[in-house]
């Protein structure tokens, strides 16, 4: 699983904030077809700090399938699995 954690870190007192937290997963099915696939599932959570994404609760899910997932780098698939959990407010 990967998880991908946007945190918060201040300059001015060197406090760390987790800001929002997602799960990427490989759900196994193409990669047994094709090593170079694979089919991944994810989730957002809901909260803006450790506490509350601690609890688990999901505000989106999304899915990937089909990622070239050694041709590209793990960024694209992060954005790949934003873009189809529909985070695209504000963008021209």
């Amino acid at each position: 699983m990967i998880v991908v954690r946007v945190e918060l870190w201040s300059a001015i007192d060197g406090r760390k904030t987790e800001l929002a937290r997602m799960h990427i997963a490989n759900d196994g099915h193409a990669t047994v077809a094709n090593s170079r696939l694979g089919d991944y599932q994810g989730e957002t959570f809901i909260g803006r700090d450790t506490a509350a994404l601690d609890k688990g609760r999901v505000s989106k899910r999304g899915e990937v399938r089909g990622w070239r997932r050694h041709d590209f780098h793990i960024w694209n698939l992060v954005a790949a699995m934003l873009a189809d959990m529909g985070y695209r407010q504000g963008r021209r």
